[in-house]
C-alpha cells in the first residue's frame, strides 16, 4: 500500500522524517532557508576572535528539514598565512547512517590559500533530498586576508514569515489631501506606493520648486524621494516632489477648474 495519510491515526508509530521533509520542502521550499529569530531579526555568524567563529542560536529549513542552534556555539577556524588569502564556509553538516539515523552539527569547509583572490571551497556532492549520507549547507563565508579575518558574509537564504507575506499583498489606500486644494489617491502594495486618478486646483499655481506646507503621508513616505506627475486635458503640466522627511515642492504653471491625471510609483521606507 502506498497510499499512507500521514497526519491520522494509524495505530502504529507511520511518520517519518522523510514525510515531513517532504510536506515542509512542499511549502517552503526544496532549498536551504534561515528564519527569522524571536526578536524579529535575522541573526548572523560574527568572529569571536582571530581563530572563532561564533554562531548565534539559528532556525533553519534545509531541504525540508528543520534544525536549530539552540544555544550559541563556536567553529575553529585555521589561522591565515601572511600574504595569501582563503575562504572558509561555516556550514550546516547533515548526516544519515546505515540505520537511516539523521544528524546535524555546525563545521567549516577550509578554502585552499592563494595570493590571488580568494575562492570558495568547492561544497561536496549529496543532497538531503536524494537520501545521501551528507549533505553540507553553507550558512556563512569566512573571508581571510593574510593572519587576519574579515566580516562573516550570510550566504543562507533569509526567509520571512507568513506575517511578512501578508503584509506584501495587503492593499493600503486612502485620499490624500495635497496644496492648492488638490486630493490625490494614493496605494499602498507592500513596499511600493503608487498616485492614481485625476486632481485640481482651488487656485492658479506658477511655481518653479516652490516648498508647500503640507506633508506626505507618513505612510506613504519614499525610501529617498519621488514624484507625482500632473498632466492637464489642456496640455498644462506640473508635478509633485516629496521625500522621505516628508517635505513636498510643486512645479508647474497650471490653472484651477481643470481635471489633471495623477502618475506616480515609488517604493516606500
Amino acid at each position: 500500500m502506498t497510499t499512507t495519510l500521514i497526519t491520522g491515526k494509524g495505530g502504529t508509530p507511520h511518520i517519518t522524517s522523510g514525510d515531513m521533509g517532504a510536506m515542509q520542502s512542499g511549502i517552503i521550499g526544496n532549498g536551504s532557508y534561515l528564519l527569522q529569530g524571536s526578536d524579529g531579526t535575522f541573526p548572523t555568524v560574527t568572529m569571536q576572535d582571530a581563530n572563532h567563529a561564533l554562531i548565534p542560536v539559528l532556525n533553519l529549513v534545509v531541504e525540508g528539514r528543520y534544525a536549530r542552534v539552540t544555544e550559541a556555539e563556536t567553529a575553529t577556524i585555521e589561522s591565515g598565512v601572511s600574504g595569501q588569502n582563503r575562504n572558509d564556509l561555516v556550514c550546516l553538516k547533515y548526516t544519515r547512517n546505515n540505520q537511516n539515523i539523521e544528524t546535524a552539527a555546525i563545521a567549516v569547509l577550509k578554502g585552499t590559500p592563494n595570493t590571488g583572490t580568494a575562492a570558495d571551497p568547492t561544497i561536496p556532492s549529496g543532497s538531503i533530498h536524494s537520501a545521501s549520507g551528507t549533505a553540507w549547507i553553507p550558512i556563512a563565508r569566512i573571508p581571510i586576508s593574510g593572519i587576519t579575518p574579515g566580516t562573516p558574509v550570510m550566504l543562507i537564504k533569509q526567509l520571512p514569515p507568513m506575517s511578512k507575506l501578508l503584509d506584501s499583498v495587503t492593499l493600503d489606500r486612502k485620499i490624500w489631501s495635497g496644496p492648492y486644494g488638490m486630493k490625490v489617491r494614493l496605494a499602498k502594495v507592500g513596499m511600493m506606493a503608487f498616485a492614481f486618478g485625476s486632481t485640481s486646483f482651488t487656485s492658479n499655481i506658477n511655481s518653479n520648486g516652490q516648498t508647500v506646507h503640507e506633508t506626505m503621508d507618513a505612510g506613504f513616505l519614499p525610501a529617498d524621494e519621488a514624484a507625482i506627475l500632473l498632466e492637464g486635458v489642456n496640455g498644462q503640466h506640473g508635478s509633485l516632489s516629496f521625500y522621505s522627511d516628508g517635505k513636498v515642492t510643486i512645479s508647474g504653471s497650471m490653472n484651477s477648474g481643470y481635471y489633471f491625471r495623477v502618475c506616480g510609483c515609488w517604493p516606500v521606507k
